[in-house]
């Protein structure tokens, strides 16, 4: 993984394989604060599209990173909140089209979905993962805490409208929070709301990283496989990932560089050190400890490494 400002990776994604991520937008700009979010809570509450950076300046280290000879199977436009704030997105997705054959995946909340021109913007991407984790406009507020202007029927209508004006494979994700949209009730409600959408494969999710608030908790594994067999979804509640990587030769620097973006759990640090062949793991895991720059949480039974 290089330093850059806006190119990182490749890190290792549940759905994706190996991702190569891009983030236009600056960190926690947001239109939701979702209860579940491993980032934190939103500071940049805002549904206003803005031109935060340059597209030529996303695509130089875009390049620069490519050109090193990195392996990944996909870029992916993900940012440290929602993407399609971005007001270059469209730009910036045919200008990745020029330079790597690599299918290009641009993961949302889905709420601007419903914006005609970010439709069109949108086309030329091989692959959109929005997100559907509330049923009606209570559960929405209670879950994705949205900006003032959204509105859960309109984010669902856009979302319907979308997918069947969309080329590419739409890949939705429901994120389940324990008592807050896991019950038979709830998830019925999603059964009846995924008629009406064209997709391609839906992947169930719960909280498995350290979230915004210690109310947001993962849902059992009995209600998780109940959750997949009604919703004939996939379950991606998983522990561990493995395939972080970095080309930065120290070892506490290269774990610095990818919990900037990607938070770590102890195990997936473990497994990325003995990966690199490192001899001074417990070294290392101390130097975090009193790094003052990374925050340690306990979170269902083992320690989650992200920055401050």
């Amino acid at each position: 993984m290089n330093d850059f400002q806006f190119v990182y990776g490749p890190v290792p994604s549940r759905r994706l394989g190996t991702s190569l991520g891009i983030s236009p937008i600056p960190q926690k700009t947001c239109n939701y604060s979702c209860v579940y979010c491993q980032l934190g809570r939103t500071d940049k509450l805002t549904n206003n599209r803005q031109m935060f950076f340059e597209v030529d300046k996303i695509m130089a280290e875009l390049e620069k990173t490519i050109h090193s000879g990195f392996d990944f199977d996909v870029v992916t436009i993900v940012g440290e909140g929602e993407p399609t704030l971005y007001k270059g997105l469209g730009e910036l997705i045919a200008k990745i089209k020029l330079v790597t054959e690599k299918p290009v995946a641009v993961i949302t909340n889905g709420s601007l979905l419903h914006d005609t021109g970010l439709q069109l913007e949108l086309e030329s991407a091989d692959i959109i993962l929005p997100s559907l984790d509330a049923y009606d406009e209570g559960s929405f507020k209670k879950i994705n805490r949205p900006h003032g202007k959204l509105h859960f029927a309109e984010i669902y209508q856009g979302m319907k409208d979308f997918s069947q004006k969309f080329s590419g494979e739409i890949w939705i994700e429901i994120m389940l929070v324990l008592g807050l949209n896991d019950d038979d009730n709830a998830l019925l409600r999603f059964s009846d709301l995924l008629k009406d959408i064209r997709y391609d494969r839906l992947y169930l999710n719960t909280p498995v990283r350290p979230p915004a608030e210690e109310e947001a908790k993962a849902v059992s594994r009995e209600t998780m496989k109940h959750a997949v067999e009604i919703l004939d979804g996939t379950s991606i509640d998983l522990l561990v990932s493995s395939g972080f990587h970095s080309e930065i030769s120290d070892h506490y620097e290269a774990i610095i560089s990818i919990i900037k973006r990607h938070p770590m759990n102890q195990f997936e640090i473990e497994s990325f050190l003995k990966s690199r062949g490192c001899n001074n793991m417990d070294f290392i895991f101390l130097k975090l400890g009193k790094s003052g720059i990374v925050e340690r949480v306990d979170y269902k039974g083992y320690m989650t490494y992200l920055m401050r």
